[in-house]
């Protein structure tokens, strides 16, 4: 070894031992920071907060390293200081290793404690019943529309949306041996679809069996010879499974958005969504009068999904997403003028918009 490379990796250790007193000292101030909000009943999960330590990190990086290396590096560190305020529960649509799970360590991190729900309708319960501080829940798919069991559940429940999550979506084919020797493929049925040029292409003649979810995929070709699965870059991970074929997705765009539910949602940002649920009266033109608050006031709306009421029939449940955050001085005004014209308006959440949204 060189004299000059033992030099330098003398520096690096001198680096490495700075860095961890100062991630420690980093750590004591988050506790101080998790007594206080546990004084003052505070919520130990601040999206706010959060996505103004992002953006103070991404606006001092001056490089070599990338802003999404160490976006990851922030994520866990802020994982860390979470769970050392308090044990944090979230839960997520399983088993482990789903998109859902994914997005999940992608806002929160590898900290925390993860609880799999077997439906989305569960992930709701278990934070009404306190089970679990958090949830998150997809809410749409870029080429696939509204996950409208998450819309359906928003209409009986006081939970509120407090973060949001962008995934893109990209599935990988793994197995526990050589690719040659796969003699099936294991996936959900929707992901089949998603890859079926690829696979036409690619595996020809292969047997394609359809199983309840990407996970089981992965879990069983971990057994079994001959096997291949279909998942996500966590479930090889996870698995221990090999990644044969990456990206193989017919659509290199489909992006899922994800929804953090919880208790309230937090303050300001300056760049915020809100999302509302409201039903009008049935009359010819009552939409169309409702909706007219948001251009009155120049609010642009982002989504609107309709959903059965499931209290009348044909009348419906309107979900909006609007840019900006309910207690802006405009929002606040527009939300007066369409209260007017609605028979219920209900504010699901007010939350920062996601960084992912914008990459």
């Amino acid at each position: 070894m060189s004299m000059k490379l033992a030099a330098l990796r003398k520096a690096i250790d001198r680096l490495d031992d700075e860095m961890i007193r100062l991630l420690n000292r980093r750590a004591e101030v988050a506790l101080r920071i998790g007594k206080w909000k546990h004084a003052n009943a505070g919520e130990v999960y601040v999206p706010a907060r959060e996505k103004m330590v992002l953006a103070h990190v991404r606006k001092a990086n001056r490089g070599p390293l990338s802003h999404a290396a160490l976006m990851a590096i922030y994520r866990e560190i802020m994982s860390a200081s979470l769970a050392l305020e308090r044990p944090v529960h979230v839960a997520f649509l399983g088993p482990s290793s789903t998109f859902t799970h994914q997005a999940a360590r992608v806002r929160f991190g590898g900290s925390v404690n993860y609880v799999a729900c077997e439906t989305i309708g569960d992930i709701f319960e278990e934070v009404q019943k306190g089970q679990a501080d958090y949830g998150v829940v997809p809410i749409e798919n870029s080429t696939e529309g509204a996950v409208t069991h998450t819309l359906d559940q928003f209409a009986g429940t006081s939970l509120k949306i407090c973060a949001e999550v962008y995934l893109r979506i990209a599935h990988y084919l793994m197995a526990a041996g050589p690719r040659p020797r796969i003699r099936r493929i294991l996936s959900k049925p929707e992901v089949f679809g998603q890859c079926r040029n690829w696979l036409r292409a690619e595996m020809p003649g292969i047997d394609l069996v359809p199983v309840s979810s990407t996970a089981k995929a992965a879990e069983i070709a971990v057994r079994e010879k001959g096997v291949a699965a279909i998942a996500s870059a966590l479930a090889a991970e996870m698995y221990r499974l090999k990644i044969l074929a990456s990206d193989i997705q017919d659509m290199s765009g489909n992006m899922t958005r994800f929804l953090v539910i919880g208790r309230s949602y937090g303050k300001p940002t300056g760049d915020d969504k809100t999302s509302l649920m409201f039903s009008v009266k049935h009359a010819a033109g009552s939409l169309y009068r409702a909706l007219e608050s948001f251009k009155k006031y120049g609010i642009n709306m982002t989504k609107i999904e309709s959903r059965p009421s499931k209290m009348k029939a044909w009348e419906y449940l309107f979900f909006v997403d609007i840019e900006g955050h309910v207690e802006d001085p405009k929002i606040c005004r527009a939300l007066r003028d369409l209260k007017k014209h609605c028979v219920m308006l209900t504010i699901l959440g007010a939350y920062p918009r996601s960084l992912e949204a914008s990459e």
